[in-house]
């Protein structure tokens, strides 16, 4: 059983910035790759960011890419994703999801992965 937690969400300004963060009590973090995905309202679950498990590898969207950063410590079992600059556009509930082993060239579909956390809410004013 894997319990993914995510938290760091809030109500913030168009053009302020957040940090999420998710951790996995009980999960070996170097065993798996780690992926944040969001839903906006009235939309699907869509892709954020992958990070391989290992290799420094991370992967963006092209709706984020310049203003969000996802990282990771493996020795502190948590990943991160530092958003800069958002937009109204980004409100959605933000997922964490953990896939055992390696990403794949498939990472950006959600049945890539084996866990998911419930999300955290991330508002941002206009």
């Amino acid at each position: 059983q894997v319990h993914v937690v995510e938290s760091g969400g809030g109500l913030v300004q168009a053009g302020g910035s957040l940090r999420l963060s998710c951790t996995a009590p009980g999960l070996t973090f170097s065993m798996y790759a780690m992926a944040w995905f969001r839903r906006a309202p009235g939309k699907d679950r869509e892709f954020v960011v992958a990070m391989d498990r290992s290799s420094g590898r991370t992967y963006y969207a092209a709706s984020v890419k310049g203003r969000f950063t996802g990282s990771r410590d493996n020795n502190k079992n948590t990943v991160y994703l530092q958003m800069n600059n958002l937009k109204p556009e980004d409100t959605a509930v933000y997922y964490c999801a953990a896939r055992h082993g390696s990403l794949d060239f498939a990472y950006i579909r959600i049945f890539e992965y084996d866990y998911w956390g419930q999300g955290t809410q991330v508002t941002v004013s206009s």
